[in-house]
């Protein structure tokens, strides 16, 4: 993690759950991070909860990343004062759970999903990436993606969620393509948690369903695993799952 002291990450959907995990522990490994989130109370409070010697290194913005305009705008902040992005985390995510796609008046709840979990990626990751291509810096782009963007699998009430991100896992690989067309190095891993205990999930879902899960810490330290590869080492594809997650899987639907 040396070669990323003092370097800059943004991280999106910081506020809360799992972008709120990584944007600690980014901070605590030697990173400067900009965390960018709707609800600027909470993104005050994660930073009020760091050392004191940590607070300078942790810059909260309120920033709806579905927005174009407040996306450019947060990372031209990140260009004038930091100098750039040199790592981007998208960890905003959506998950509308208790519709299906089928439900009579769930156009908002569709719509919704899709911006939060596709359109975002896409405004992130182009600000971030010509940010880097602009600096010729070899960079690293993580995108949380999900098992339910690898899998057939029905989740009863998901919505447009699976559909979501088997978008992003198609939007990964184009990445991939796209940012060694630009004759760049730099990175992109996608991360596949399993069930994460995060307020994204009903109230008493895990405990009801006993599925085993993943704590957003656990998904951080993948993160943290990722960006710390040697410059000539790409994780392209990460899952990551709790044990027993897949048997417990197995007996619920039979």
């Amino acid at each position: 993690m040396e070669r990323w002291e003092n370097r800059v990450a943004v991280v999106t959907g910081a506020g809360t759950g799992i972008g709120a995990a990584i944007a600690v522990d980014l901070v605590k490994a030697g990173l400067v991070v900009v965390a960018l989130g709707r609800r600027e109370t909470k993104l005050q409070k994660n930073r009020e909860a760091l050392s004191t010697d940590l607070q300078s290194k942790y810059h909260p913005i309120q920033c709806d990343v579905t927005n174009e305009e407040d996306v450019k705008k947060a990372f031209a902040w990140v260009d004038e004062v930091l100098g750039g992005t040199d790592i981007l985390v998208n960890s905003e995510g959506l998950l509308h759970y208790g519709e299906n796609l089928v439900d009579p008046g769930n156009t908002d709840v569709i719509s919704q999903t899709l911006d939060a979990n596709v359109t975002a990626v896409v405004f992130s990751v182009r600000e971030a990436f010509n940010s880097m291509k602009r600096r010729n810096f070899d960079g690293h782009v993580i995108i949380m993606n999900s098992i339910a963007g690898h899998t057939t699998e029905r989740i009863p009430g998901a919505n447009m969620y699976i559909p979501s991100k088997h978008i992003v896992t198609a939007m990964a690989q184009t990445y991939r393509y796209e940012f060694a067309h630009a004759g760049t190095k730099v990175k992109i891993t996608s991360i596949s948690p399993g069930a994460v205990s995060t307020e994204a999930l009903p109230e008493g879902f895990l405990i009801t369903t006993g599925i085993p899960y993943l704590t957003p810490y656990d998904v951080s330290n993948a993160v943290l695993y990722a960006i710390a590869t040697p410059p000539n080492i790409q994780i392209f594809e990460l899952t990551i799952e709790p044990v027993g997650a897949s048997v417990r899987h197995l007996e619920l639907n039979n």
